[in-house]
């Protein structure tokens, strides 16, 4: 057993303060707790590096909304219109990304049947 194994199983020691409102059981009850707390929290964090990245998405974005939750209305009506902005202009981009795609397709098309044209042309003659 390694220490770290040791340090898990093993009591921590009650403070003196804390005997003075709990019987020696109850505060090991609750030390016990705290432990377990703590190695709760170690294995879940240890865990997160083996979730895909859409469940982290999914926890950055609960998050957020916990955040905006916990945020007065006109702040979060803020963020909100920022995030609005943001949106519409990636929304711009993305249609004017679509448009040069099509419209370099069109001219594309357009020389090729131009080149088809001349081949069709040069063996009439």
């Amino acid at each position: 057993m390694d220490s770290e194994d040791a340090n898990i199983i093993s009591l921590p020691s009650r403070s003196e303060s804390s005997d003075d409102l709990l019987s020696p059981l109850e505060q090991d009850v609750i030390d016990e707790y705290e432990r377990l707390a703590k190695n709760m929290n170690k294995a879940s964090w240890k865990t997160v590096h083996y979730w895909s990245s859409s469940q982290l998405m999914s926890l950055q974005f609960a998050l957020v909304l916990k955040d905006m939750a916990e945020k007065p209305m006109t702040e979060v009506l803020d963020g909100l219109r920022q995030l609005e902005r943001k949106t519409g202009l990636v929304f711009t981009l993305l249609k004017a990304s679509v448009y040069s795609i099509v419209l370099q397709q069109e001219i594309y098309s357009g020389d090729h049947k131009i080149d088809q044209n001349n081949d069709q042309s040069k063996q009439q003659q």
